[in-house]
C-alpha cells in the first residue's frame, strides 16, 4: 500500500488530447500577436488617422492670424485642392519621368547582371556579386551626398577629366540634367538589391532543364530568353513592384541634392511637397489628402503590374 501511495497518477488520455488541441489552435495567434500589434500600432492606426485628417480642416473665427481656430469637417475640399494644384501635378509628372528612367535602366541592369552571374563560365561570381550589391548597403542620404560632391563642379573628378581633355563639362546639377543625375543615384543604389533577388530565383531552377536544352541544341542566349527569364517571372514581377513603389516614394536623393542645386525646389517631388505642406506650411490636412492619393496611386500601380503580368502569362483571374 505504501508503494502505491507514492506512485504518480497516470495522466488522463482525454485531458492530454484536449490540451494538445487547444495548443494547436491558439499557437498561431500567440505567435502572430506581436507582429499584428506592431502592424496595428505603426501602420493601420497611422493610415486611418491620415485618412481622417484628409477630411478635416481648420476654420479661423474672424479671419485674422490671432482668431480662434477650430477644427471641422471639410468633406472633399482637401482632395479638390490637391487635384487642382498645378504644383502637385508638375511634381507628379517629374516623378513619372524619373520613374521611367530608373525602372527601365535599373531593371535591365539587374536582369543582365543576374544572367551573367548565373552563367556556368563566369569566374569569381561571388566577388562580382558582392561588388554589385555593395552600393545598396550605402544609406540613401550618404550616397546622395557622395554623388552630389561628384556632380559639384569645384570638386568633381568627372568635370576635371572633361576640362583636361579640353571639353565643356556637363552641368550635372542644372535644371535640365538634375533629374537624370538624381535617377543615376537611385540606379546605382538599387541595381544590386534587384540583382540578388533575380539571381536567387535563377539558382533555384533545376540544372537538368539546362542540360536537356543543350542536348536539344539550344544556345546560351536561347536558354536565357526561352527558359531562364520565363521561369523567374514571379521574381521579376516582385522586383518591378519594389522599383515602382520606390519611384513613387522618392525623397532622400532629391532632398539631399537640393542643398547643392537650386533647380530642386521644396516641391520638386510629390513626397517633398507633402513634407513641405505638413511641416513647413503646417497644413497637415492638405498633406494628409496628398498622402492618401499617393498611397492609392501606389496600390493601383502595384495591382496593375500584377494584373498585366497575369494576363501576359495567360493566367485568368
Amino acid at each position: 500500500m505504501a508503494a502505491e501511495v507514492g506512485r504518480p497518477e497516470a495522466p488522463v488520455p482525454g485531458v492530454r488530447r484536449t490540451r494538445r488541441r487547444l495548443n494547436a489552435k491558439t499557437a498561431p495567434y500567440v505567435l502572430l500577436a506581436p507582429a499584428l500589434a506592431l502592424l496595428t500600432a505603426f501602420m493601420l492606426i497611422p493610415i486611418g488617422y491620415s485618412v481622417w485628417l484628409s477630411f478635416r480642416t481648420v476654420k479661423v473665427a474672424d479671419g485674422s492670424l490671432l482668431g480662434r481656430r477650430t477644427e471641422q469637417a471639410a468633406g472633399l475640399s482637401n482632395y479638390t485642392t490637391v487635384l487642382t494644384d498645378r504644383v502637385f501635378w508638375e511634381a507628379m509628372g517629374r516623378m513619372v519621368v524619373y520613374g521611367v528612367i530608373v525602372v527601365v535602366i535599373m531593371f535591365g541592369l539587374a536582369l543582365t547582371f543576374a544572367l551573367l552571374l548565373d552563367h556556368p563560365r563566369t569566374r569569381a561570381a561571388g566577388l562580382w556579386r558582392t561588388s554589385i550589391f555593395i552600393p545598396y548597403a550605402v544609406p540613401g542620404v550618404i550616397a546622395s551626398l557622395m554623388w552630389g560632391f561628384i556632380y559639384l563642379p569645384a570638386v568633381s573628378p568627372i568635370v576635371s577629366a572633361f576640362e583636361a581633355l579640353g571639353l565643356a563639362p556637363p552641368d550635372f546639377l542644372g535644371s535640365g540634367t538634375v533629374l537624370f543625375s538624381t535617377a543615376n543615384i537611385a540606379i546605382w543604389g538599387g541595381t544590386g538589391f534587384n540583382m540578388i533577388i533575380l539571381y536567387t530565383a535563377l539558382r533555384a531552377i533545376p540544372s537538368e532543364i539546362y542540360e536537356a536544352a543543350r542536348i536539344d541544341g539550344c544556345s546560351d542566349l536561347r536558354i536565357a530568353f526561352s527558359i531562364k527569364i520565363p521561369m523567374i517571372a514571379p521574381a521579376m514581377v516582385m522586383t518591378m513592384i519594389f522599383a515602382l513603389i520606390a519611384m513613387i516614394q522618392v525623397y532622400n536623393e532629391p532632398t539631399a541634392l537640393s542643398t547643392l542645386s537650386h533647380a530642386i525646389t521644396s516641391t520638386w517631388m510629390p513626397m517633398m511637397k507633402i513634407y513641405s505642406d505638413a511641416f513647413v506650411l503646417n497644413n497637415t490636412f492638405l498633406a494628409a489628402a496628398e498622402s492618401v492619393l499617393l498611397a492609392l496611386l501606389t496600390l493601383g500601380v502595384s495591382l496593375g503590374v500584377m494584373r498585366a503580368t497575369r494576363r501576359f502569362q495567360g493566367v485568368e483571374d
